[in-house]
């Protein structure tokens, strides 16, 4: 069936779709299952956030040691992702991503009971959760791109990432009207049950893209990626090879500059949150000073905060929403994956030179905005033309690893620069342009690298992923 066919044949449901992005016709039930899948498990951990606070915080004795513990996560990882990695190459894709959620689904009935008999559990949670909110968004976008070609990803990850956004705002604002009713241990067995919701939607997708490829099939004579019929055995029902996740990653140069490009984007956007709110705080000693204590400096940076992250959220939707489709339909993704790291770098060169709270609060909006929208959707994306096992071993070592790895670099600098430096805001912006600069460099390769991919076929097999 042409293109112009498909598009003829769309529904009410895919013709709405169309004022945010290209959907042809029968696209819209996956594209929004997918959808409210990232969205309840976004929910989920948006609802656990605050539990973490309040078990770290008030239980276990302050915000030191929550960069502590966060520099742990990064050891813990060296054997989850290998363990990944090994369930993946024993179970299918609807085995693994079912036995991954359910234990975590466990651990909060486990953590609930420890919780209300009293145990001190705030440093494991803390643990439990970074993993959890590493491991399972990347376990699900290893399903989302094992769905969709390079072409239809493409424009369909504007519509899963827009659940993505939804989630987190969503699960903000749930989460704040049921402390006080419910409590905050309840918020473990809700967070439990939303993710429970999760599964039941993966499975239903799962079944979905099934029936749709043997439909494909019988119409056109061959599968489309990751679906077939039950009866036919197809890759969703085979296991990966055998080789371990860091392998798989590391034998390809397309996959290690993804590596090294989240590495350095998280580095550099934690040190550009640690300037904020080192300006923050700045700011508010100075109001305080300024009204002779008529302003409550915790007052000043609470109300900051909420205004910021507010704007934040509601113009990362708006760009998810009306931009990042356009962007990437007449730009195309090698220069869609430019923008972000070019807002950076003139937002801190800005910073730099004026490094007031009006300035550098701009520059960070600008910044996160374009992260949750466009940045998410392109790096999702860069997994489009990758093998299976890519997309479920290689991609968990990136999403989980090296992004902790750039917040722990990031806290390295920001203990460098203040013990030992003594550096000024504007030094540690100017640390951050030479950051930006590696940054866009791994970008433009890398975006030269996808087209390369694409071009030659989508997805290549392993041995020629390299």
């Amino acid at each position: 069936m042409s293109d112009t066919t498909t598009l003829d044949n769309r529904g009410s449901l895919d013709r709405f779709l169309n004022l945010f992005t290209e959907v042809r016709s029968g696209e819209s039930a996956q594209a929004l299952a997918l959808a409210l899948n990232i969205f309840l498990i976004l929910t989920a951990y948006y609802i656990l956030k605050p539990v973490r606070e309040a078990l770290i915080l008030a239980t276990e004795g302050g915000a030191e040691l929550k960069s502590y513990v966060s520099a742990g996560q990064v050891v813990l990882f060296l054997f989850l992702v290998p363990l990944y990695g090994w369930l993946a190459s024993r179970f299918p894709r609807r085995q693994l991503i079912s036995r991954v959620t359910l234990f975590f689904v466990a651990c909060l009935g486990v953590f609930y009971a420890l919780a209300v008999g009293g145990a001190p559990i705030g440093v494991v949670f803390f643990l439990w959760i970074g993993i959890f909110n590493m491991m399972v968004p990347a376990q699900f976008w290893a399903f989302a791109n094992d769905l969709y070609n390079a072409r239809d990803g493409e424009r369909l990850f504007v519509i899963v990432a827009f659940g993505a956004s939804a989630g987190a705002v969503f699960g903000s604002a749930l989460t704040g009207r049921l402390i006080e009713p419910l409590g905050v241990y309840p918020l473990l067995l809700l967070s439990g049950a939303i993710l429970l919701a999760s599964l039941g939607v993966t499975l239903w997708v799962d079944s979905h893209a099934r029936v749709r490829g043997s439909e494909s099939k019988g119409a056109a004579g061959e599968a489309s990626p990751g679906a077939a019929s039950a009866a036919t055995p197809t890759p969703a029902d085979q296991t990966l090879g055998d080789e371990g996740a860091f392998r798989v990653l590391f034998r390809s140069r397309y996959l290690v500059l993804i590596a090294l490009l989240m590495l350095f984007l998280n580095w550099v956007n934690t040190t550009g949150e640690y300037i904020l709110g080192r300006t923050v705080v700045e700011a508010a000693e100075a109001a305080v000073a300024q009204s002779a204590g008529a302003v409550d400096e915790s007052s000043f940076i609470a109300r900051f905060y909420a205004d910021f992250f507010a704007v934040v959220n509601v113009l990362g939707l708006l760009l998810q929403l009306f931009v990042v489709s356009r962007v990437l339909k007449y730009l195309g993704l090698g220069v869609a994956i430019l923008i972000l790291p070019l807002i950076a770098l003139g937002g801190y060169a800005i910073a730099a030179f004026l490094p007031v709270l009006a300035i550098i609060r701009w520059v960070k909006t600008a910044e996160n905005a374009t992260d949750y929208s466009l940045n998410n959707t392109v790096r999702q994306a860069l997994f489009l033309p990758c093998s299976r096992e890519e997309k479920y071993k290689a991609k968990q070592a990136i999403d989980t690893l090296f992004v902790r790895a750039g917040d722990v670099l990031s806290a390295a600098l920001v203990f460098l620069g203040t013990v030992w430096l003594s550096f000024s805001t504007q030094q540690f912006a100017l640390v951050n342009i030479a950051l930006v600069v590696v940054w866009l460099a791994l970008a433009f390769w890398i975006g030269r690298e996808y087209r390369r991919r694409v071009g030659s076929g989508g997805v290549p097999s392993p041995d020629e992923a390299r």
